[in-house]
């Protein structure tokens, strides 16, 4: 967590030179103090005070990059945002807003961050952004999107769930480069998939809770057994309020569809009879010698994942990781399921047997399976995002600058690379409709494994990390 600042060290010029400022002090109007970094600050943070408004000429700060003020009473975006040369992520999530004018969208905008909210409407020039990557809108109160964000080319992850909106423009699954969305939790007027086999309760009351085993946006989860019914689950405890990704029950209602399959982190019970009324889930605890495969993406990255310093992989574990993934992805689109959120900080896998399971399904959205021509558009979308996760695993098992001819006996891992890479690009291609299916991607792993004669059970050790 990053360390606060003071009042007190902004004032006394302890903080000159820094390149970013965290000020939580119940403000109520902004320091102008804070001026005086303006030839060095690029990450402001005013979260959780009580600020409605920001300055007029908050361009002064001419180096500024990222404004976070989430917490904060606004309900106009300021348009003193649109006039920061340089302001590239900007995030209100939980304030007050209503609306967005078109003035406070600066020019190179990339992220912004708007969850949680009442925001009636988006600005028509949102589209006109060129650097737009993602957007996190989920918790409003949006009946529809601005037709000029079809010209969104660089858009790659909009998070929409817990809005208002009844139809999805077309171009929204035609946008080239879109490959993460949540939906869930609209009143799209989709009907009712096929009956999905309810869960088995267990009650609070038998569970014997254990140690803390993480936290996350939704929900906390902790060790849990319930005596005489074998071994130990993770209990996942939702909070109740609106995530980046949306509300807990559309989490539950995908966790329902979606089944078991051995990659993929299902629950196999719900909570009942929590002593303040909240939902959970009992899953299958993750061994201890499992990890998360990478990290979320950071304010530089946006959109990318950030992998582990020095991480190398055979060319046999890239395969296997991607057969696990794309036979976990496959299923839950079979099951009506997109995932939503197919990450690599998202897998958690044994760094020495290689094995992975593909958990949280936050995002997730129920496709509309009286309309087969939308639900392929949608899964359509995720195989993009596959794309991304086989091309990053890839380049984990490229040898940096290495242009000497291989050896024999490395040609088939040669031959191996330039199929999947050949895959991965299908997978990315700006046209969706060129894309496979993942049941495509499922058989075309397979074939690749046959061809180069590798046994997805006996080489699967990733290089030592360097």
């Amino acid at each position: 967590m990053q360390p606060m600042h003071t009042l007190e060290q902004l004032r006394s010029g302890a903080l000159a030179g820094t390149r970013r400022l965290d000020l939580a002090a119940d403000l109520d109007t902004f320091p102008q103090e804070v001026f005086e970094l303006a030839d060095t600050l690029e990450v402001l943070n005013l979260s959780g005070n009580r600020l409605t408004t920001l300055p007029h000429d908050l361009n002064r700060l001419h180096r500024l990059k990222v404004v976070f003020a989430s917490g904060n009473p606004f309900t106009v975006l300021p348009e003193a945002l649109g006039d920061c040369p340089l302001l590239e992520m900007v995030g209100f999530k939980s304030c007050r807003l209503v609306q967005v004018p078109e003035a406070s969208l600066p020019p190179r905008l990339r992220w912004l961050t708007l969850t949680d909210n009442h925001v009636l409407s988006l600005p028509r020039s949102l589209g006109e952004r060129s650097q737009l990557q993602k957007l996190m809108l989920a918790g409003n109160r949006l009946t529809q999107l601005p037709p000029g964000l079809a010209q969104a080319h660089h858009l790659e992850l909009i998070r929409l769930s817990a809005n208002g909106l009844t139809q999805l423009p077309g171009w929204l699954t035609e946008l080239p480069a879109l490959a993460w969305l949540a939906l869930a939790g609209n009143p799209l007027g989709w009907p009712q998939a096929a009956p999905i086999q309810p869960l088995p309760t267990v009650a609070w009351g038998r569970l014997q809770m254990g140690e803390r085993l993480g936290e996350g946006a939704s929900g906390q989860v902790v060790r849990a057994e319930v005596p005489g019914a074998g071994g130990a689950l993770a209990l996942k405890v939702f909070r109740g309020a609106v995530t980046s990704d949306g509300l807990p029950e559309h989490e539950l209602a995908a966790c329902r569809a979606a089944g078991q399959h051995p990659a993929l982190c299902t629950p196999v019970a719900e909570l009942a009879d929590h002593p303040q009324g909240l939902a959970g889930l009992l899953l299958p605890l993750i061994p201890p010698s499992h990890t998360v495969l990478a990290n979320p993406p950071s304010l530089q990255s946006c959109t990318r994942d950030v992998y582990p310093d020095g991480l190398r992989l055979h060319m046999g574990t890239v395969l296997y990781l991607a057969r696990q993934m794309a036979g976990a992805v496959a299923h839950l689109h079979a099951r009506g399921v997109v995932h939503g959120d197919v990450y690599a900080h998202n897998i958690l896998w044994n760094p020495t047997a290689g094995q992975a399971t593909l958990t949280d399904l936050g995002a997730a959205t129920l496709l509309p399976r009286h309309d087969p021509a939308l639900a392929r558009a949608l899964a359509a979308v995720e195989v993009r995002a596959f794309g991304v996760l086989l091309a990053e695993l890839l380049a984990l098992a490229t040898p940096a600058g290495d242009t000497r001819p291989p050896p024999a006996d490395e040609r088939g891992a040669q031959a191996e690379r330039l199929a999947m890479q050949a895959l991965a690009q299908a997978c990315l291609s700006p046209v969706p409709a060129e894309r496979p299916s993942m049941p495509d991607v499922v058989a075309c792993l397979s074939t690749i494994a046959a061809a180069t004669d590798i046994a997805t059970d006996s080489a699967t050790h990733p290089l030592p990390l360097s």
